[in-house]
Formats: C-alpha cells, sequence, structure tokens
C-alpha cells in the first residue's frame, strides 16, 4: 500500500494547483465493484492522507437498492467504520469534469490496521503474493462489453441506435451521436490503456479494448474504466449498462480476461514451442486449473441472478466447461500467438463482473492448477455447445454460490473472511428475487388464473 509523507503530498497539491484543480475525488470498488467516493477539496487533502477519510464498513454490504445486507461485521457490529487513505500514486485528472482529479483509495479496518475483509482490490493483492511465491507474476488484459442506453418516451430506457447486423464497425451507421468517439478519446487521456473501440454484436453494444498489465494494474484499470463509461453516458443523458444481458431480444455483454504469468525475470511462461499445442507444462496445467474451478469461478464471474441468462447455447457465451485452440464456442480459447503472447483467454465472465474479484478467481484457479500439475482434456475442435463432450457450468446464481462453497481449495486461497462476506451478500439477492413478483409473471398468469 501507498504512504505518503507531508513532503510528497505537498508536491502532489503544488501540481494540482498549478494545473487548476481544488478537489480531488478518492474512490474504491464495493463489493460488487461498484465505485464508492468522496471528493475532498484539494486544501483539506492532507488531512485526509494523514487520518484517512471514514466511511461505514456497511458500503460493502449495500444492495444496488440501498438495502444493508446483515453480513457479519456490518450491521451485527454496530456499523463500524473502515478508513479510506488516498493513494495518490494513482492521480489522474478527469477529463469530463474541470478542476477535479481522482485516484484510487486504499482500505483498512481502522481497529486493526489490517485490509478491510471485504476489500477487492487486497484480495486479488494476498492472491497475487501467493503466486509471487512460486515465481509467478499474472499479466491480465481485460476486454469489455456495454450496452448504451436512452431514454425511452414511453417510459424506462430502450436501446441507442438498435440497428441490426453492425457487428465489428464503427463511425455514423451505428453509432449516430458518435459517442463511441467521444468516449474513447475521453478514456484515453483517463490513462486507462484504452486501445481501441467498436460497436458489437447487438444494437446499441459497444467494445472498448484496454491494453494488458500486471494484474493489480488491469483490474485497476476496468474498475475505472466501468465507473467512467458509466458517468460519461449519463453527461449524454443517457444510460450505461455492463449488466449481463439487459434485453431479451439481445445477446450479453462480456468480460473476458486474457491471462499469462511471466516468470521472476519477465519471461513468459506460458510459451514453449516444443511442448504440444506450443503450450508450456506451467500454460496447460493452469487451463487445467481453470476448468476444474470453473463451477465456483462462476459465482465471481457471473455474479448475478441476471448472468446466468446470458448462457446457453448458441451465444458465443460460455455454457459447457471446455478449453480450444482459437475456438470462441470454448469458455477457454487459447489465441494463435505464440512467444512473447501466448496466452488464455478466458470467456465466462459477464460484464458485471467485479474486475477485481474476476481477476482474483481467475489466478488463483489457474495457480492452483500449476500446483496440481494435471493436464487438460483434449481441446474442443470445432463448434461447441455438445453436452455429451463437457460438463455443463452452473446455470443458476443459487447453483454457483453452492459450488464456489464447496470448493475449498479455492475459498482457502481467497480467504475465509471475504468468502463468508460474499456468499452471505449474494444469498440474499437470491432470496430478495425469490419474493420478487416480476413482470413476466403478471403477464404470463395474471389475465388467464
Amino acid at each position: 500500500m501507498s504512504a505518503h509523507d507531508s513532503e510528497e503530498v505537498r508536491r502532489h497539491m503544488d501540481r494540482l494547483a498549478a494545473d487548476g484543480i481544488d478537489v480531488v475525488r478518492v474512490t474504491y470498488p464495493d463489493l460488487i465493484g461498484t465505485d464508492r467516493a468522496r471528493d475532498v477539496l484539494l486544501e483539506e487533502l492532507p488531512r485526509a492522507c494523514e487520518h484517512g477519510l471514514a466511511f461505514c464498513r456497511a458500503v460493502y454490504h449495500t444492495s444496488p437498492q440501498g438495502d444493508v445486507v446483515p453480513v457479519s461485521g456490518g450491521l451485527d457490529a454496530g456499523l463500524p467504520d473502515i478508513c479510506v487513505r488516498p493513494d495518490l500514486d494513482t492521480l489522474v485528472p478527469l477529463p469530463w469534469e474541470p478542476g477535479v482529479a481522482a485516484c484510487l483509495g486504499e482500505v483498512v479496518d481502522p481497529a486493526t490496521g489490517a485490509p478491510a475483509p471485504e476489500s477487492p482490490r487486497d484480495l486479488l493483492r494476498s492472491v497475487l503474493a501467493r503466486c509471487a511465491e512460486h515465481g509467478l507474476r499474472p499479466v491480465v488484459g481485460p476486454e469489455l462489453e456495454y450496452f448504451l442506453c436512452e431514454p425511452d418516451p414511453s417510459g424506462g430506457w430502450r436501446r441507442y441506435a438498435p440497428g441490426p447486423g453492425v457487428v465489428y464497425t464503427a463511425g455514423l451507421r451505428a453509432d449516430p451521436d458518435n459517442h463511441l468517439l467521444r468516449t474513447l478519446r475521453h478514456v484515453r487521456d483517463l490513462r486507462v490503456g484504452a486501445i481501441s473501440g467498436n460497436h458489437e454484436f447487438d444494437g446499441g453494444q459497444i467494445e472498448i479494448n484496454l491494453t494488458h498489465s500486471e494484474a493489480v494494474s488491469a483490474a485497476d484499470r476496468s474498475f475505472r474504466f466501468k465507473a467512467a463509461i458509466k458517468e460519461l453516458a449519463r453527461k449524454e443523458g443517457r444510460l450505461a449498462t455492463f449488466m449481463a444481458k439487459p434485453f431479451n431480444d439481445a445477446g450479453g455483454s462480456g468480460f473476458h480476461l486474457h491471462l499469462s504469468c511471466d516468470d521472476e525475470e519477465g519471461r513468459n511462461t506460458f510459451d514453449d514451442p516444443s511442448a504440444p499445442y506450443g503450450l508450456s507444462a506451467t500454460a496447460r496445467h493452469a487451463v487445467a486449473g481453470v476448468l476444474a474451478h470453473a463451477p465456483a469461478l462462476a459465482a465471481l464471474l457471473n455474479p448475478t441472478i441476471n448472468s446466468y441468462k446470458r448462457f446457453g447455447p448458441d451465444t458465443l457465451a460460455p455454457w459447457l466447461i471446455d478449453w480450444g485452440l482459437d475456438n470462441r464456442s470454448a469458455m477457454v480459447r487459447i489465441p494463435p500467438e505464440r512467444g512473447t503472447g501466448a496466452r488464455l483467454e478466458l470467456r465466462l465472465g459477464d460484464a458485471s463482473a467485479n474486475p477485481y474479484l474476476a481477476i482474483a478467481a481467475t489466478t488463483a484457479a489457474a495457480l492452483l492448477g500449476v500446483l496440481a500439475g494435471e493436464e487438460p482434456p483434449a481441446p474442443l475442435e470445432g463448434y461447441g455447445y455438445d453436452t455429451a463432450r463437457s460438463a455443463v457450468l452452473p446455470q443458476t446464481l443459487s447453483a454457483a454460490l453452492d459450488a464456489l462453497e464447496a470448493d475449498t481449495a479455492l475459498t482457502d486461497l481467497l480467504g475465509k473472511g471475504f468468502t463468508t462476506s460474499f456468499l452471505s451478500y449474494k444469498r440474499d439477492e437470491v432470496e430478495r428475487f425469490h419474493r420478487h413478483v416480476t413482470d413476466w409473471e403478471f403477464t404470463e398468469y395474471a389475465y388467464h388464473l
């Protein structure tokens, strides 16, 4: 964690003031990856760095509807504080918000000085520390999709520019208001490693690619990217959603992770021209680990009730636990590059996943595979989705949570404190959903029963 002495803080303040910045927005991810934040006047930054910013720990246990879920350490403990200190090494001006810079916050329990058990950023760090013990440094490249929506005159939201057949396009035909160009330039200036963007498969769906980097940086950039996209859409009077499948008549949005591991000298340990498929034993064991722990991974990479409506045959979203060489119908795809570009692509995750938890869980599963030293089955050939060849992923959030709880090797690596909190929080979500009367139920039953 970053610590800043008074002289360093003053240097940052002088630089920010010279750039016309008088507010610092301190942000950190909650359990579901939503950004929580506080705006700090520049002259108050030394106090914030020295004493931290107090937040209620139950912010980690607060549902999207604003209810506090009874997770241990929150309501039962009298709603204690967490302490958030600005990480000034992550400062960057917000390109669309004059006078404001943003930085990430470091979260600790003020009673112990240790990271809060629910802190996603610290969970990822703990997994990476275990990888480092075995000489591995995970490198991650994130791919994220989202739907852009605009107000529907009849109420609610509808897809922006919903024309069909615009997959892999750019320009006014699929984006008549140039949303993508504006957004791409802003996120470039936010320094989250944006590379390129295009219209995706469905009308109103956008993908912006981010570069690869070491895992904490990749998670930080993905987190800040998602927050920026939602903020920029609001400035346009629109809604950007990373919900897995927001519309019945459209596909879902993915969060694909490209993963490799460097050794201590910076060499890609996944490459071996003399090995089967050009993949080293480390790479093959990592694939086997991801496959072995896939049911539990689903709980963290597909973390909502809605996530499981993205799955299914012919969706190009994973449905079965399999892998293939440059095969997009497989859950784990091995892109054709070798050498420094050798990697696996996990296509399991959807866009609603918390980047820190998704990367932590994926790297943990890969590490467990390397330690187990097992080989994966033969790779998928041809178009997938054949249940006679491969096991089916969990098809509901409840089933995925059960798989996570049962996977003690993975939960031991992620930590009991985090796992208990996550399972409690998510099972409350499932219970609330089952009590809620949906529009589908009313339409299906009310007029006939």
